[in-house]
């Protein structure tokens, strides 16, 4: 067991049930597609930190699939929303005994290795470290103990959070990372040239 665990949450790939936003613009069976080319990017990325790795899903757990059961642990979402679904699952990991936890989102193709072990890194000397995201949200959480007040009386998937949180972790040491964008819209993929020719290629072959 290492001391450092890495989390990620993802929703369980199906039709019409991700990546709605973006639905809305270039359909179901594209959001699909464009959905599981970010899981893909984000376990390749996370299969290159040396550290203990954790895959929280939104109903139910998968045994056959993308996420090897000899590299991830595998968990189940639970709580009312985002905020107690993310403090349970860093309650989890420190109960477990890790002493670095560190939590990104799963649609971001501007997400590398780098963001993780700086993240990692950061909080030798940090209490926390944030890496936000263009829409006022932010695409990683790290922290080396609890700090229940950054999940609690947030409006989850709005501009505020980041500026919401910085406010719960106005008293500790933050670390910020560069910020980057994560895939909710299709004007959040315009200059993504890979995630464009996806659904040029998925509407060529319908």
């Amino acid at each position: 067991m290492h001391k450092n665990l890495v989390i990620t949450f993802t929703r369980n790939p199906e039709l019409g049930k991700v990546k709605t936003r973006l639905a809305k613009t270039i359909g179901n069976i594209s959001a699909l597609a464009i959905y599981k080319k970010l899981l893909e990017h984000t376990e390749s990325v996370l299969q290159q930190i040396d550290c203990d790795k954790a895959v929280y899903y939104s109903v139910k757990i998968r045994e056959n699939d993308l996420w090897n059961p000899d590299i991830y642990q595998k968990h189940q979402q639970f709580g009312d929303h985002l905020g107690i679904r993310m403090l349970n699952a860093f309650k989890t990991g420190f109960d477990a005994g890790y002493t670095k936890i560190v939590i990104v989102g799963s649609d971001l193709y501007d997400l590398k290795p780098k963001h993780i072990n700086q993240a990692f890194d950061a909080l030798d000397n940090n209490d926390a470290v944030i890496g936000p995201a263009l829409d006022g949200g932010y695409y990683l959480l790290g922290m080396k103990q609890l700090h229940p007040a950054v999940f609690e009386n947030k409006s989850w998937g709005t501009e505020t959070v980041f500026e919401d949180t910085m406010k719960d972790l106005v008293k500790e040491n933050v670390f910020l990372l560069e910020p980057l964008n994560d895939v909710d819209t299709y004007e959040d993929m315009s200059n993504n040239q890979t995630l464009k020719a996806l659904i040029e290629h998925d509407k060529a072959n319908k």
